[in-house]
This record gives C-alpha cells, structure tokens and sequence, in this order.
C-alpha cells in the first residue's frame, strides 16, 4: 500500500532540542509513525521529563544530552550512541534560540550565541550524523528553518540571517550527500503556539497584525508540523532533496 511508503517502523530519530515545543511534537510524531526516538537537550532532568511523557504513550525512547554547539561533545555522543545501540536512521536538527532587539543595538554576544546555536548545530551535528549515514548509503537529514527563512521582520535581523543560512546549509548537505543515498531537506515554520512565542502570542497588538497577516488567520498548532516531518523522514521522500517546505498558514504566499 502507498501508505507504506509513509511508516518508520525499525529506524530510530535523533531530534534536537526535544524536550519542549516543537522539536517534543515532531519526536511525538515520528514515534507515532512508528520510529525509536532519541529526544535531546542540555537540561537532563526536563529531557527525563519529556522522554517519560512519551513512553507512556507506549513508544521507544531513549536520551542523549549533549550542547549541539559544542562540536567535540556532539561527536563523542553520536559515535558512542552509534557504537552501543546502533544506526540513527533520522535526524531532526531543530535545536534553536531568538532573540529580539533592534539591529541597531544588537548585542554582539548574542548574534554569536543564535549563529551557534541556530547555525553552526546544524553543521556539527549533521556532519558527525553523516559520517555514519554515508558509510550504510541511507539517512534522513531533516534541519528546521523558519518563516524567516524567506521573510524578514524589525528587530530579529540576526535570527533571520541564521534562517537563511540553514536553509542553504540544507542544500549544500544535500549536494554533498545525496550521491551517498541521504536526504537533507527543511521544514520552515510560520508562527506557531510554542514557547518561544510565548510574548508574542500575549502581545494584543501581535497577535492581531498576526491573524490578519496569515491567510489562515491563526497561530499555528505544532502538531501541524508533524505530517511534513513524517514526509521527509520516510521513503516517500526518496526522490526529494535540498528542499525546503514552508508550513506556515499561507503567509509567505501572498503580501
């Protein structure tokens, strides 16, 4: 059946930064269809939390806490995960910060902080995941990029840089290792009920320029990034690389 096509039953998803929001519904979701889940983050006992949540859903959960910044911790975790409990089919490089002010006055620590965090994780921990991945010829590499990927708005000029540059990251990964049998592809978000959008969800004035913005006229709910994710870990993306899918209401679509 061409449903089939859509399961994850027998591979294991790495996803990082998933013990709260939306890296917690997309690990959710992929268990769902089926796959072991490895939740990451650096807080062990909010990612204990997050893991005993979901193995009392009845899925397969295993943690590994590990800073995504810092490239030596981020290969001695793999490789040993690797090494123990074998292959991680599926990675889910979602690990990512914001922070709002105007560019004018932008700290300099943190534009370094969000390139870290947003950009320089998806190059440490897509690398040491490829170098198993290439070795077997299959992988799924799936990096989270944002509405700010293609859109700008005040105040976060250096989070949108840091979209922008996953997105072509993506496509690099996917012109480095698609001959090797990976898929390496982006989900952007729109604005979606996260807490990371906590102030700009209890902003009145937000929060309406908001609903009018987005043809849908809504927030999004994180459970709706869930299908793209299962899409482009499964083999019905087999034939699908360097893309970005942009799950956003609509609000890239029209002015």
């Amino acid at each position: 059946m061409s449903l089939d096509l859509f399961r994850l039953n027998g591979r294991t998803a790495l996803v990082t930064g998933s013990s709260q929001g939306i890296g917690l519904a997309l690990a959710r979701g992929l268990a769902g269809a089926g796959a072991a889940i490895i939740l990451n983050g650096r807080n062990a006992d909010t990612l204990s939390a997050a893991a005993e949540d979901l193995r009392s859903e009845g899925h397969t959960v295993r943690t590994l806490a590990f800073d995504v910044t810092d490239h030596d911790a981020v290969r001695a975790a793999i490789d040993g995960h690797e090494a123990e409990f074998g292959p991680i089919d599926i990675l889910v490089n979602n690990a990512g910060m914001q922070h709002r002010a105007p560019l004018e006055d932008f700290p300099p620590d943190a534009f370094d902080r969000l390139i870290q965090t947003n950009v320089a994780s998806v190059f440490h921990v897509g690398q040491a995941m490829a170098r198993h991945m290439i070795g077997r010829g299959r992988g799924k590499i799936v990096n989270i990029c944002s509405v700010q990927t293609a859109l700008a708005r005040p105040g976060i000029a250096p989070y949108t840089a840091t979209k922008g540059a996953v997105a072509n990251l993506t496509k690099g990964m996917a012109a480095d290792w698609a001959r090797h049998g990976l898929q390496c592809n982006g989900i952007a978000p729109g604005y979606f009920e996260t807490p990371l959008n906590a102030a700009l969800m209890n902003d009145p004035e937000f929060n309406g320029w908001l609903t009018n913005r987005t043809p849908a006229g809504r927030w999004g709910k994180v459970e709706e990034l869930v299908g793209a994710c299962v899409f482009l870990s499964s083999d019905a993306s087999s034939f699908v690389n360097g893309t970005v899918i942009y799950v956003d209401g609509g609000i890239t679509a029209c002015l």
